[in-house]
């Protein structure tokens, strides 16, 4: 095979689906010269598994990605078939939006936008090979033979990387959705020396809407209200499909035992460690076997297609298994199967090797994102594809890197767990792993991160004048309720004895009446009319960051304290072997992850508080200084 040179570019990324899409979008955004490689342009941000996106802390994600300028929310309110606000009787900590997702109207509008985006070049090609020269990254080389220079490459491969999928005792050589794999380059990485690991995931099966019974099944309707991830969006979508719901039973999980021997799960023939958040039916039925049912959940996969979704029926039996399955699920009885749930096994980045930009540790300038990072779904490789894009252009054009902290977004929690912690198994973001969730909420991501965006150059400046705006009214607003007394009238003791509150014996300032927990801004607007022009979601702003002020200033309390962590930096030249009282699992741990701040430090599993202390004082009196002196 003849080599030839094929073009030189300031950002590569290799591969486009939701992590590659993102990462190419941004750094072309920010006015790189940007290719993205891709082994199939149909399947630009294609969803092989559920055709949803977002949820409790990946919807968060969503609305993160585009305070910062990125695509999934705009691209999602365009083409969802239905939204819902979730856990909307809890707390806002925990607030999030879903939607499902049209998923060809998804791929071809994120597709449209790739294509339309200046600075962006797309081709169909499968690279083979990376080109290192003293430990640098400097372009690529595809299946034809074509070289292409470049100062940054982004490595978003999914799952295509020695991908195998199997289905009982078949297996066989693919990416998802009987796609090519990925084989030389998974040869490649390992031949430089970046450690791998073998995961899992997998998918249900799939059947057609018009075998399905759902006079057994429950409506789960969208919701009524406009909804949307962007915060550009202003035309919604309200002509929504409904989801239903059914579940398995006695006999469903008497088929799966009596079948488990030829689950490849249990049979050894599959390696690979699975998600434990997101665990195939065969795994929960064995867990949780005094559970007596699972929900199942049937999501229509788009307008214009008979395919619906069997959520929570995620398999590698053996289709006629699967088969006996369905029928014993209420309502799929009949239901004809479309396509089987399979298993799909792919090799993945210990991602312990990588710095908090998400550039390689081995080699420089090389970025990795998505679930080659050891994560799984959609929005994890959204927001880990975004990083990387920003930060491999602004390497290219010389710009300052941005690095997102635990208390800026959950964007950050995600990096920081993955660079620092690594992941045993495909790692799920939850509202859990955030320390700071009552800071990090859906409704004030804008709030947290549109100046970043701003100044990386992915958001426009009448956009980001709109938000200077909002912002303004909000705070406004919130002084003015501080200022205002409400006078303990007739009228103000009827509003307040409607709601079952207590009566008012004198007056009271705008913002501690708001702080009762049975009167919203509403109330508080009826007795104290603003002259401000404030739309639903600033009040909602308004009224929590009322409602939750307390707890809101201990949080930032806390991240003042993780602050100053974070500001004491480690020394490049620090030799953890020289430091006496330090546990050895520490050592070897901090040498792995070679964190950059105490902070970080104090975040590796093994490493405990008595080993910071003594790293603490080793670097304040000094001791690196002179030994690199």
């Amino acid at each position: 095979m003849q080599k030839f040179e094929a073009g030189s570019f300031d950002v590569i990324v290799i591969g486009a689906g939701h992590a590659g899409s993102e990462a190419a979008l941004a750094a072309a955004g920010m006015g790189a010269k940007t290719l993205v490689l891709t082994i199939n342009l149909d399947m630009i941000a294609f969803m092989p598994c559920n055709p949803s996106i977002g949820g409790p802390a990946k919807g968060i994600v969503v609305r993160e990605i585009d305070a910062l300028g990125g695509a999934m929310g705009k691209v999602i309110d365009k083409t969802h078939i239905q939204m819902r606000m979730l856990n909307t009787g809890k707390g806002p900590a925990v607030r999030a939006l879903r939607a499902q997702a049209d998923k060809v109207l998804y791929q071809a509008e994120m597709k449209r936008l790739m294509e339309e985006q200046e600075n962006l070049s797309i081709h169909q090609a499968m690279v083979e090979e990376l080109i290192i020269e003293d430990n640098e990254i400097k372009g690529v080389i595809t299946q034809v033979g074509a070289i292409y220079r470049a100062k940054t490459v982004i490595v978003t491969t999914g799952t295509f990387l020695r991908g195998e999928i199997i289905i009982g005792d078949l297996k066989y050589s693919s990416g998802p959705n009987n796609q090519q794999p990925s084989l030389k380059l998974a040869d490649n990485l390992r031949e430089i020396g970046f450690d791998l690991v073998r995961f899992k995931t997998g998918t249900p099966p799939r059947v057609n809407s018009k075998t399905i019974d759902y006079s057994k099944t429950e409506i789960q309707p969208g919701d009524d209200v406009p909804r949307a991830f962007s915060y550009e969006t202003t035309e919604y979508i309200m002509d929504q499909m409904p989801c239903w719901l059914t579940y398995t039973n006695e006999r469903t999980h008497q088929i799966i035992d009596e079948n488990l021997h030829l689950s490849p799960m249990y049979s050894g023939m599959i390696k690979g460690t699975g998600p434990r958040y997101c665990p195939s039916i065969e795994d929960k039925v064995v867990r949780f076997n005094d559970k007596p049912r699972h929900q199942i959940f049937l999501e229509p996969e788009g307008r214009n297609t008979r395919e619906v979704y069997v959520q929570g029926l995620s398999t590698s039996l053996p289709e006629h298994v699967q088969r006996k399955l369905l029928e014993s699920i209420p309502g799929l009885e009949k239901a004809e199967m479309m396509r089987a749930g399979y298993a799909i096994e792919y090799d993945a980045m210990v991602p312990t090797q990588l710095w908090p930009t998400l550039e390689t540790k081995k080699i420089r300038n090389l970025y990795t994102a998505g679930q080659i990072n050891g994560t799984s779904g959609y929005e994890e490789a959204a927001g880990q594809g975004l990083m990387a894009g920003m930060n491999a252009a602004a390497r290219a054009l010389n710009k300052e890197e941005i690095i997102l902290s635990r208390s800026d977004a959950y964007i950050g929690v995600l990096i920081d767990d993955l660079v620092t912690k690594g992941t045993n198994e495909p790692y799920r973001l939850l509202t859990s792993r955030a320390e700071y969730r009552l800071l990090l909420r859906h409704d004030n991501a804008d709030l947290r991160l549109t100046k970043i965006g701003f100044d990386a150059g992915l958001i426009s400046e009448e956009r980001y004048e709109r938000f200077e705006a909002k912002k303004k009214l909000i705070e406004e607003e919130i002084v003015r309720l501080r200022k205002t007394i409400i006078k303990p009238n007739e009228e103000t003791q009827e509003i307040i004895r409607s709601k079952g509150g207590t009566e008012l014996k004198d007056g009271i300032k705008g913002q501690d009446l708001l702080k009762r927990p049975e009167m919203t801004y509403d109330d508080i607007a009826k007795l104290s009319p603003t002259p401000l022009d404030l739309t639903d979601e600033m009040k909602d702003q308004i009224e929590i960051q009322i409602k939750y002020e307390g707890y809101i200033e201990k949080a930032l309390q806390q991240v003042e304290k993780l602050k100053k962590m974070e500001d004491k930096k480690i020394p490049d030249l620090i030799d953890y072997d020289a430091i006496s009282g330090i546990a050895t699992e520490a050592k070897q741990k901090m040498k792995e992850v070679r964190p950059l701040s105490i902070a970080q430090a104090s975040r590796i599993s093994g490493v405990n508080p008595a080993d910071i202390s003594i790293l603490l004082v080793y670097i304040e009196q000094g001791r690196i200084a002179k030994i690199s002196g």
